[in-house]
């Protein structure tokens, strides 16, 4: 007689009932994955291989493999939380460290350097995006935000897309000529913001006054309220030129740039005096204007009000990081406090042939082995990658109910196992006191 079943299969039940006991624990544990107890039978080799006929010595733990399929996810509104909806782990490292770990745990903070850190301050990692391209470069590193803000960038380019009002009546011998200060000298006025090189704002109004000629308007133009061009004999003339087809829409070859009453086809340019100490603007080497080009596509003439259906220009002033957000596909938009919102970084995934090949490290973290395999490093929503939802977090996917129940069962197994061993010894006893 033998006690080697009992006792295994009590040692198996008591390993199972400590996996669903740190199971239960970690129900509400931020991106935690659920363990699962996988037993093995044990059998002794015989000289004569004859397996069939010979009883079984018990249980054991073969393994404690975990589960890493989706957990829900829940929105916390808080942008430093990130959420991986589908496969891959975030690739965090120690500073200075040369290993990296993995997590399903998204909530990152910022630290007192702008690195984006764990809990326990591992960086988040990822790769640097060209602000002006947009485009993913450089080798995987951690993810920091400038701290020193962004520099301004003096205008040069603006669009206006425009309707004025065909119904407005030509001029008139009693017509007021051009004055900024007299409505009644043009039918319709906009007005946008500018910037010189060192970020100071600056308003570039035009206005809008129809010729004698049919389909025709000349455009005149202001900075904060200064003619440009200037005063020629105390009258302003026009910067530019529209003139519109038979249809109302614009006639791209009669309209743009006004010199001395002579008409340069295409966008109109204008040279704006921003003050002395903030010029010149390269390439131009002007000491008292810097140009900018202002484009009127899209712009009509119907009878219908004057309407502004687009206003821009490539200009800002200085700013500070204010705060980020992250889009589905990894990339970092830094926010500043001009209201411009910058791609600053693409934060990095991580998947593994054998997710259960990775070793729990603690504190969410997993380390890779031979088993799991060489980490395949991409950026969300790539390959088999997942995407990322920002402001939100995966949450366990332990279901609370299922551990209770397996709990009964592993306590039912104990309870039976427990039952072998004392069937054994009241059989071993009753042998012993045979007379």
């Amino acid at each position: 007689m033998s006690f080697q079943q009992g006792i295994s299969g009590l040692n198996a039940a008591a390993r199972n009932l400590e996996v669903i006991g740190n199971n239960i624990a970690n129900a509400n544990t931020v991106g935690a994955k659920v363990s699962r107890a996988e037993f093995a039978d044990i059998y002794a080799n015989t000289a004569l291989h004859q397996a069939g006929s010979t009883p079984g010595m018990g249980v054991a733990v073969s393994a404690v493999t975990q589960q890493f399929g989706q957990g829900s996810i829940r929105s916390t509104e808080n942008p430093r939380d990130l959420a991986i909806n589908g496969r891959g782990f975030f690739v965090v490292s120690q500073p200075g460290a040369l290993d990296r770990s993995y997590t399903r745990n998204g909530q990152f903070q910022m630290d007192s350097q702008n690195y984006l850190v764990t809990g326990d301050g591992q960086r988040l990692q990822g790769y640097s995006v060209d602000p002006t391209t947009g485009v993913t470069t450089g080798v995987l590193s951690d993810i920091q935000l400038s701290s020193t803000g962004i520099q301004p960038q003096v205008t040069t380019k603006g669009t206006l897309a425009l309707n004025l009002d065909g119904r407005a009546a030509a001029p008139t011998a009693s017509t007021p000529a051009f004055s900024t200060t007299n409505s009644a000298s043009y039918a319709s006025s906009t007005s946008m913001t500018v910037y010189d090189q060192q970020g100071n704002e600056h308003v570039l109004s035009t206005y809008y006054r129809r010729t004698a000629v049919d389909n025709q308007w000349d455009v005149y133009a202001s900075l904060d309220g200064n003619p440009v061009p200037a005063l020629a004999a105390g009258v302003q003339p026009p910067a530019g030129r529209l003139t519109f087809n038979a249809d109302g829409t614009l006639d791209t070859a009669q309209s743009g740039t006004l010199n001395a009453g002579v008409l340069t086809a295409g966008d109109l340019s204008v040279q704006l005096p921003y003050p002395t100490s903030t010029l010149p603007v390269p390439p131009s080497s002007s000491a008292t204007s810097a140009p900018v080009t202002l484009s009127f596509t899209g712009t009509t003439q119907f009878g219908q009000a004057f309407g502004v259906t687009a206003l821009s220009q490539d200009g800002f002033g200085p700013g500070q990081l204010t705060g980020f957000s992250v889009d589905g596909d990894g990339t970092v938009q830094a926010r500043y406090s001009n209201g411009r919102t910058i791609g600053a970084a693409r934060i990095a995934l991580a998947d593994f042939a054998n997710e259960q090949g990775l070793v729990p490290m603690g504190n969410n973290l997993w380390r890779s082995t031979t088993s799991s395999g060489t980490p395949v490093i991409g950026t969300p929503a790539t390959g088999t990658l997942g995407s990322l939802q920002g402001g939100a977090l995966e949450e366990s996917n332990i279901d609370l109910t299922t551990q209770l129940v397996d709990m009964i069962s592993a306590q039912r197994a104990y309870q039976a196992n427990a039952q072998t061993i004392k069937t054994q010894d009241q059989m071993l006893s009753t042998l012993v006191n045979l007379r």
